[in-house]
């Protein structure tokens, strides 16, 4: 009963974190700019403006775009997540969250899980207006299911790089830094135009990243064809990532408040 009870009470205080941070970001216009809306221009602007120009060997760009977007719009949700707890942690918010008879575990998890909330309404929207933009997917029910498993696989492990970026960081401009690191590794991969098209050492360097492996997973699963080894790459990665950032950052944590 104990148990149950301490798990209870931990579920209860990262509801209320999760809460709390919510309405931070629903209240922050720049947030809701940079996150959704620049995601959404991009696509617009790749779609209607490069898409022509660009070979891929699909009939409609869109098709090819769409996973890059998603997966930029996460990276850049989760830069937000790293700011926010950068903040509250140089401003004292979170010291003072720590002397409060809350569950030590829900100070970092109320971050990340408002992440994962904030990031899957993000994606929805620019699913949304990729359909708009003629986006015309063929994968089935099974494909989808295992797309939003690697989706959120990957926002979570984004969402635990954010948290780790931030308790590291000497300052907030310094947690925000990780996201150009994780936005270049997006551009230099299959996101927006193939690899075949890349000089020999780029080409070598973006097809043995982990963007380009799960780009490649969600892109196949969206359009019906089939995955290959990319399913089981990506998974290694994100699920490395994301075991490995949640070590880290516990870890941190801890040195950081003892």
């Amino acid at each position: 009963m104990e148990k149950v009870s301490s798990m209870k009470s931990q579920f209860n205080d990262t509801k209320v974190m999760i809460g709390r941070s919510m309405r931070l970001s629903f209240r922050s216009l720049d947030t809701m700019i940079t996150t959704i809306a620049m995601p959404i221009m991009i696509m617009f602007v790749f779609v209607y403006v490069f898409g022509g120009a660009i070979e891929t060997g699909y009939e409609n760009y869109v098709n090819y775009l769409v996973p890059a977007i998603i997966l930029m719009t996460i990276a850049t949700g989760g830069t937000y997540t790293s700011v926010r707890l950068s903040e509250d942690i140089h401003k004292g918010i979170m010291d003072r969250l720590r002397s409060m008879p809350v569950a030590k575990s829900s100070l970092l998890s109320g971050y990340v899980w408002t992440s994962v909330v904030f990031n899957t309404l993000s994606t929805l929207l620019v699913i949304i207006f990729a359909f708009l933009m003629g986006f015309s997917p063929n994968a089935n029910v099974g494909e989808w299911l295992l797309t939003l498993v690697f989706l959120f696989l990957f926002t979570l492990a984004i969402s635990w790089i954010s948290v780790l970026s931030a308790l590291l960081a000497k300052s907030v401009e310094g947690a925000a830094s990780y996201g150009y690191l994780v936005l270049l590794l997006l551009f230099i991969s299959s996101a927006f135009v193939p690899t075949d098209s890349m000089p020999k050492w780029v080409r070598l360097f973006a097809e043995n990243q982990p963007m380009t492996s799960i780009l490649e997973a969600i892109r196949n699963l969206l359009i019906g064809e089939p995955v290959g080894d990319n399913i089981w790459i990506s998974f290694l990665w994100l699920f490395g990532l994301l075991v490995v950032t949640y070590i880290a950052s516990v870890q941190v944590f801890k040195h950081k408040t003892s």
